[in-house]
């Protein structure tokens, strides 16, 4: 079967609706596990995943800079035709995104998406009038909206040094930024509930690093600079790397080290699945980090070989962290975000296929039988744990997906495709 016949057959299979019978033989498999299916859904659907709008643009933001970010340690490949030119080209976009997407929504921006009107706005002195826009754009689609200050692409980041900077008057522009970043941040969420201000700089060394305690004092005071000011409407988290590209012998904000600082000052941390050493395993360390802080935010990306921000799929490590969050009885005090950019891809198909990875693994999560595992677990019954977790590769997951998407107005299958294929040439196609 060619392909264009096989997205026909979705999307007449998608019309028609779920398979009901389906789904009620999946809810009864699965309560015969002590997994309530509908609770599940209902769960799954209320939980917010927030997603960041760079991917639309490849990280360019709308400074009026030409090309992709290539300070700080990133960098998005590939060129694929499309990419988003402006801030109404990034909205039109994650609206076709968000049509494709089941489930409760947020928006993540970082600071150098302001809208000036050309006018040029150093970063140390925005305001929220500069993102009065993207506000009432996520006011209209019922999404929260979170935010991030842009250390990087940047004549004071081109040492791959911020907030962390020997020179003081460097240090103290991105301290003034961080500041005006969280205040962008509280207005983001008295109009809209609450608004998370994630702190990530790139600070570091390519080599042969001797003083390594003199930039995490100066990170220290930093910080506790930036985050002075009590702003009830913001969730703040700091971002570890393992490294960046041209930052390979030393990172100051590490990951012992913001873990450490956030349980100090009582703020969260934020967890990517990129900036890890490839054997290190995330999973394991929700359970070990949120009966000490929260929130613990988790930005879903996908590694390959090296912090490369490819987009997710349901993969093994995708859903243990789905599978640990579930487990640890504290899904309210974890966030979910996602960070990858791919330019090698339809941009718009990438936000769906990613955030759809990650909702799935989520719901994959909410359908194990857990608790039967851990019960048999606890009673040194090795075996029948074992089994029970292997049994759950043979249950029928993919109704129950089906199920979610139909209640969330969403295309299930490969039917989103269709859609997507159809954006590409009638928008997309006119910005080459």
């Amino acid at each position: 079967m060619k392909l264009q016949q096989f997205l026909s057959k979705q999307r007449k299979q998608t019309s028609a609706g779920a398979d009901l019978p389906a789904y009620e033989a999946a809810r009864e498999c699965y309560a015969e596990l002590g997994v309530d299916v509908d609770a599940a859904v209902e769960t799954l659907l209320g939980l917010p995943i927030s997603v960041h709008c760079w991917q639309a643009d490849d990280v360019r933001g709308l400074e009026g800079r030409e090309g992709s970010v290539d300070s700080g340690g990133i960098q998005a490949t590939g060129g694929y035709p499309g990419a988003a030119r402006s801030g109404d080209d990034i909205r039109k976009d994650f609206e076709q995104a968000a049509r494709l997407i089941p489930g409760a929504l947020r928006f993540n921006l970082h600071a150098m998406y302001a809208e000036t009107d050309g006018k040029l706005v150093e970063r140390d002195e925005l305001t929220p009038e500069y993102f009065a826009t993207w506000v009432e754009w996520c006011q209209d689609n019922e999404w929260g909206l979170d935010f991030n200050p842009t250390c990087f692409g940047h004549r004071l980041a081109a040492e791959g040094m911020t907030l962390s900077h020997p020179d003081s008057a460097v240090r103290q522009f991105w301290i003034r930024h961080c500041i005006a970043c969280r205040q962008i941040a509280e207005s983001f969420g008295q109009k809209l509930g609450t608004a998370t201000c994630n702190i990530w700089i790139p600070d570091g060394s390519k080599d042969a690093t001797v003083d390594r305690a003199g930039p995490r004092q100066r990170l220290i005071e930093s910080l506790d600079a930036v985050l002075q000011a009590d702003l009830p409407h913001v969730i703040d988290t700091v971002e570890s790397k393992l490294f960046g590209i041209g930052l390979e012998d030393y990172t100051v904000g590490s990951h012992e080290f913001y873990l450490l600082y956030a349980a100090s000052r009582g703020i969260g941390i934020c967890f990517d699945l990129g900036h890890y050493h490839p054997t290190e395993n995330v999973a394991d360390k929700i359970s070990a980090t949120v009966p000490f802080v929260t929130p613990v935010l988790l930005h879903i990306s996908r590694g390959v070989r090296w912090d490369s921000d490819h987009v997710p799929r349901f993969s093994d490590e995708v859903r243990a962290v789905c599978d640990e969050a579930v487990r640890s009885g504290q899904l309210d005090d974890i966030l979910w975000a996602t960070d990858f950019f791919d330019a090698s891809i339809n941009r718009v198909a990438a936000w769906v296929i990613g955030v759809r990875a990650v909702r799935k693994a989520l719901l994959y999560a909410l359908l194990e039988p857990w608790k039967l595992a851990t019960e048999a677990e606890r009673s040194g019954d090795g075996a029948a744990k074992l089994a029970l977790q292997e049994l759950r590769a043979e249950l029928p997951f993919g109704a129950v997906w089906e199920h979610a998407c139909q209640r969330a107005d969403v295309p299930g299958g490969l039917a989103w495709l269709t859609e997507i294929k159809r954006y590409e040439q009638t928008v997309l196609a006119d910005r080459c």
